[in-house]
């Protein structure tokens, strides 16, 4: 009897791996995780296509109730699926760590997710510094600020990562997290790009300058933030497809 913990990619049912599909037949309980993130197609279609009921599991049962988990995990094939990639979500790795103190069998598969798929602005992977998140109570917080200087003066990409509430529909912003930042003084003239709905057919990215974003709306949700660093000429090219 084992864990499975299993990314299960950004966009829909079909993003999960032929491994992951295949635990997921095999568990007896099968848990997603419903609160770190959001998938573009309700429950039922990954219900219709695994072949499994699935069991929405909210931050009081991920992070409150990982003993339930692990002991059900000890006598049953139990699939904890995380959309993106498993260990996107510092909690998991918590959940990981716990199993292995248990002397429970974990096995873990991977997926895309947002730390990969902002490649597709043209920006390099390697030329991303430290990641940073904003909170929605984010009027008094500081770190977000002091990481984008700091990789800022290094040359290095910001990935600003928004908070979001997918059970109360709540998502942060890029028009709301563009306003905050200028506040906290960050220059308005910064080259930016948005993003919204990243591995998704509809995703949506822009290439503007900080103060054009307090006033532009993604339609889609949810939103992140990109302040490049000291670019390469082809990523300055690349980036020239989203003006």
């Amino acid at each position: 009897m084992a864990l499975f913990m299993i990314g299960i990619g950004l966009n829909d049912e079909k993003d999960i791996t032929v491994k992951g599909l295949e635990l997921v037949k095999s568990a007896d309980i099968v848990y997603l995780e419903s609160y770190t993130s959001t998938l573009n197609v309700p429950i039922s279609n990954l219900e219709e296509f695994y072949g499994k009921k699935v069991i929405l599991a909210d931050r009081e049962i991920v992070e409150n109730g990982v003993d339930k988990i692990l002991e059900e995990a000890s006598s049953k094939n139990v699939a904890f699926l995380v959309i993106g990639d498993v260990f996107s979500a510092t909690t998991h790795a918590g959940m990981l760590m716990d199993a292995k103190e248990k002397g429970g069998s974990v096995e873990i598969v991977h997926n895309t997710s947002i730390l990969n798929v902002v490649t597709e602005t043209g920006l390099f992977l390697y030329q991303f510094g430290k990641i940073t998140s904003i909170p929605f109570n984010y009027s008094d917080v500081k770190v977000p600020v002091d990481v984008f200087n700091d990789n800022y003066e290094k040359g290095y990409h910001t990935l600003f990562l928004f908070d979001l509430n997918p059970s109360e529909k709540k998502f942060l912003k890029v028009s709301e997290v563009s306003k905050y930042l200028i506040l906290k003084g960050i220059s308005g003239d910064l080259i930016c790009v948005g993003c919204a709905r990243m591995g998704g057919v509809d995703q949506e990215i822009k290439v503007s300058k900080l103060k054009d974003f307090v006033d532009f709306r993604f339609e889609k949700t949810p939103q992140c933030l990109i302040i490049p660093g000291k670019m390469h000429f082809l990523e300055e090219e690349f980036l020239e497809r989203f003006k």
